[in-house]
């Protein structure tokens, strides 16, 4: 089954910086692409993820009901039976992630010794930070800390508000969700996808990573099948934030103005989002993604500055702490699965997270590869894993821990429990200085961070679609773009709420199988590694000989 590691040999044409090569195809990108109507296609992947797309949003318009029963039984059934596989697979890919930071595989330059980055740094970590998690922080940053607090759904360890440690196990658990767990699953992809794609020159899809186990075996219908569920699952995954982030949006608005909530009202702002994604698509990576996720930063910038000022350094430096100490307390009986007695908990936020993660990790993973070029790989590892948490500690301890003490001191509606998730963050900021300007900053970083989810999303489909062509005709791009709308639009005015969670229930389900997948791809990812640092090692030699 598995491909002769030994009998792949080096190529024979070089970088530009003359190093070989270290695996060589006989496949060319975009050789099976059709050009039609303007648009370049892999059509095997582009005609099966599409027909998917259509199955589903009919048959959940036609029996929506039905529809979100069976994925939520999917859903349960995968979570329920694998949470073994879902654990222990985070936990070997974050030790993974790990090793290879403090190994000589750190060394390697993503693209060769001579290629630099493409965009500073600053504007590096802007963009992996929006496309990654920035949304999940405005939505879930108040709501799952009192969450757990409350025992609204389950608490970590069964752990009750009352107990001393009532908030340090929330603090705690949040971080262990969004925190090196989370990151580390979209870096080991992301780092697969750039290595085989600018070291190895293979496409840059899913497929090239399992490259090294498969041989050419990859690029037929067991690579199409892999390419196809990590486009069925990203653009199920997109439509399904656009959907909660339009709940989101017009449950602020409501708060805020008494609009009232409507079906309506959530799909003029799908089509808003839409609209802003299509024109950032149609500008480009470097004109549009980049742009509005230094836009996002800023604005998430400004607004935890003022929690900051208002909320007391001092009770934010105890926040801090709080939420630090209960990381590092908690983050090793978290990951155990064994003995677990707040099943409830476990199953409804650990394990659903991981397989969330998972499913959305080839959106993610692709989109940071794509803005990673020139990076050694000990710097995109601790740029992924580290940044983005250290941000996440400082964001989640600054708004949960503001939410947490509102409860504790009978503050505003959250101490009277929490009723809608998506009201959560406008709850907390009723209760702070100027809190009708901090809100709608709030409803406009919802809404400028979905439309950053969605634009980089369009350009991961739209490559994965292309063959792994980079430069896919425009078009293409805002194709994906309007679809993800239509298939929220059109799921949310046709089926509501329950053909959203379906949708969402399909995307988790997808988590499960893909977790084998990412298992395969982070061996795939170690083997080519050592494959490299050899070929790099001999010819450093050879020049060094040539040289004397």
């Amino acid at each position: 089954m598995l491909a002769n590691i030994s009998s792949f040999s080096l190529m024979t044409f070089n970088r530009q910086d003359n190093e070989q090569y270290i695996y060589e195809t006989s496949h060319v990108i975009g050789e099976e692409n059709i050009q039609l109507s303007g648009f370049d296609l892999h059509h095997p992947v582009f005609l099966s993820s599409v027909i998917l797309i259509l199955v589903f949003v009919l048959g959940t318009l036609i029996f929506p009901d039905s529809a979100r029963v069976a994925f939520e039984a999917s859903k349960a059934w995968s979570i329920n039976t694998f949470d073994w596989l879902f654990m222990i697979g985070i936990n070997l890919i974050l030790m993974v992630c790990l090793f290879i930071i403090v190994s000589p595989f750190g060394k390697i330059r993503l693209g060769g010794t001579e290629t630099r980055p493409d965009f500073s740094t600053l504007s590096w970590f802007a963009m992996l930070f929006s496309a990654g998690m920035g949304i999940g922080l405005m939505f879930f940053s108040v709501a799952e800390p009192v969450a757990y607090y409350t025992q609204w759904y389950g608490s970590p360890f069964n752990i009750q508000k009352d107990d001393p440690g009532a908030a340090a196990a929330a603090m705690g658990a949040t971080m262990f969700h969004w925190g090196f767990h989370a990151w580390s699953v979209y870096a080991i992809v992301g780092l697969s996808l750039a290595f085989f794609a600018f070291n190895c020159q293979l496409p840059l899809t899913l497929r090239s990573c399992l490259f090294p186990l498969f041989g050419e075996k990859v690029w037929k219908a067991p690579g199409n099948i892999i390419d196809t569920v990590a486009v069925v699952a990203t653009i199920f995954g997109l439509a399904t934030s656009l959907g909660l982030g339009a709940k989101q949006a017009a449950a602020g608005l409501h708060f805020l103005t008494g609009i009232e909530n409507t079906i309506v009202l959530q799909i003029i702002i799908i089509f808003v989002v839409t609209a802003i994604a299509t024109f950032s698509v149609f500008r480009g990576l470097s004109r549009g993604v980049r742009i509005l996720s230094n836009i996002n930063m800023s604005l998430a910038l400004i607004l935890l500055i003022f929690l900051i000022i208002t909320t007391g350094t001092s009770v934010v430096i105890n926040d801090l702490g709080t939420t630090i100490s209960g990381y590092i307390e908690h983050i090793v009986p978290l990951s155990n699965w064994i003995g677990r007695e707040d099943e409830k908990f476990y199953h409804g936020w650990t394990i659903f997270y991981w397989a969330w993660w998972i499913s959305w990790s080839p959106f993610v993973g692709m989109f940071i590869a794509r803005i990673s070029k020139g990076r050694t790989v000990r710097e995109f590892l601790l740029g992924v894993l580290i940044v983005p948490t250290l941000l996440t500690l400082l964001w989640m301890s600054v708004f949960g821990g503001r939410g947490i003490s509102q409860v504790k001191n009978n503050i505003g509606e959250l101490s009277a429990g929490m009723s809608d998730t998506s009201l959560a963050l406008f709850q907390m900021l009723e209760n702070v200085p100027l809190d009708q300007i901090t809100s709608v900053l709030a409803i406009i970083l919802v809404l400028v961070f979905f439309v950053t989810s969605s634009d980089s999303g369009s350009l991961v489909i739209d490559t994965i679609t292309a063959g792994g062509k980079t430069d896919a005709p425009v078009v293409q791009r805002i194709f994906w773009a309007i679809t993800q709308g239509i298939i929220a639009s059109v799921l949310l005015y046709g089926g509501g709420e329950n053909a959203l969670g379906a949708l969402q229930s399909a995307a988790i389900t997808v988590g499960l199988p893909f977790t084998v997948v990412l298992l395969l791809i982070t061996l795939s990812l170690v083997i080519g590694l050592n494959k490299e640092r050899k070929n790099v090692f001999m010819n450093t030699n050879l020049k060094s000989e040539v040289k004397v």
